[in-house]
């Protein structure tokens, strides 16, 4: 598997007492029955991201691993939220009210069954998790070393998770049939082409697998 490190299998990888799943933007608003943004919720219900991705984090539940939702949301007022590049202006001007704080849209999809245990880590801005939010502390305070990444997108969400996790230390493991791009053939160019240099690349089965009693 491309990525994992020197003499160490998937199970020791994912070790639960050292790993925690991270859900990126796995939103209604985002993905879910109130989604905005129409391609990306067919792209992740055509191949089956958020079933794949439920399925991992109720197994990491089950053995004892930690569950973290990304979320992204913003103001009503826009306060924190900058329109610094495309992507941020485009969810500024159309979808602000969807993932406004406390608005349905912003809530988790209902498949990931979430957990009293489970945390959310909301950010305001930019476009990635672990920049200025308390992510990575908490995790350290968890005693993660392992991120499992699912959800979207691979365009760059998941891409930039990936990055981060790495230059912060955290071995990184991606099942690639829990996380999507738009369109999908250029999300599996990202998972062949970068992810793959990053983490390992795994399946959703094999994750599964060995977090079952």
């Amino acid at each position: 598997m491309s990525g994992e490190r020197a003499g160490a299998g998937l199970s020791d990888l994912l070790d639960p007492t050292r790993t925690a799943v991270l859900t990126m933007e796995l939103q209604r608003a985002v993905v879910g029955d109130l989604a905005t943004m129409g391609g990306l919720a067919e792209a992740a219900a055509e191949t089956q991201t958020v079933a794949n991705a439920a399925r991992i984090c109720r197994a990491a539940r089950t053995a004892g691993a930690r569950v973290v939702h990304c979320t992204a949301q913003f103001r009503a007022d826009g306060a924190g939220s900058a329109r610094n590049c495309k992507l941020l202006a485009v969810a500024l001007d159309h979808n602000s009210e969807a993932l406004a704080a406390g608005a349905p849209g912003a809530e988790l999809v209902g498949e990931l069954e979430a957990a009293p245990a489970d945390i959310v880590i909301s950010r305001l801005h930019g476009l990635t998790p672990f920049t200025s939010t308390a992510l990575d502390q908490v995790l350290r305070n968890c005693g993660v070393t392992t991120v499992v990444a699912v959800g979207v997108s691979l365009n760059v969400g998941i891409a930039g998770l990936v990055l981060s996790a790495v230059d912060l230390g955290y071995q990184a493991v991606v099942p690639d049939d829990a996380v999507v791009g738009l369109p999908v053939d250029y999300g599996r160019a990202v998972m062949r082409n970068t992810i793959s240099l990053l983490a390992t690349v795994t399946s959703t089965d094999a994750i599964v697998e060995v977090w079952s009693p």
